[in-house]
């Protein structure tokens, strides 16, 4: 967002973000979205598509919005359409079998779409880039995905 300076009297624009910054704010959005809370005293993970996802009709809808931002950003950073094909059929399983009432919350919890998809998107990168790619978010391997 542009700010004002008030020394020059004029908007100062932001900088636009790097490639590795642009890849570390989807993966925190998917992690947020996934992975971010813990159920006490278990190793259960969910996050806040399992929370919004709670609201009947429209919570869904949001966060599949959400997930298709995703996908498009990995498609900005160059995936291919097979790996896009692959995202945005993972976000339409989770959007689908989600709008079911309480079933398709656990199947958020256990499904993780944009962990996946993240996964799906940094594989790629790895065999595109290989030991070029600087960012390699915490347990990320490369060589398969076990959510």
């Amino acid at each position: 967002m542009a700010r004002f300076n008030t020394a020059t009297m004029s908007f100062d624009m932001p900088r636009p973000l790097t490639r590795d910054e642009r890849i570390a704010r989807i993966d925190a959005l998917a992690s947020l979205l996934d992975t971010a809370f813990l159920v006490p005293g278990t190793n259960i993970r969910f996050g806040l598509d399992a929370i919004i996802g709670l609201i009947p009709g429209i919570g869904d809808a949001i966060t599949t919005l959400i997930s298709l931002y995703i996908v498009r950003e990995a498609r900005a950073l160059g995936a291919p359409p097979l790996v896009v094909a692959r995202m945005l059929a993972n976000v339409a399983i989770d959007g689908l079998f989600g709008a079911v009432p309480l079933v398709g919350d656990a199947f958020d919890v256990a499904w993780r779409a944009n962990r996946r998809n993240m996964a799906l998107l940094l594989r790629h990168l790895d065999k595109v880039e290989g030991a070029r790619m600087r960012y390699r978010p915490a347990g990320f391997r490369p060589a398969g995905f076990r959510p």
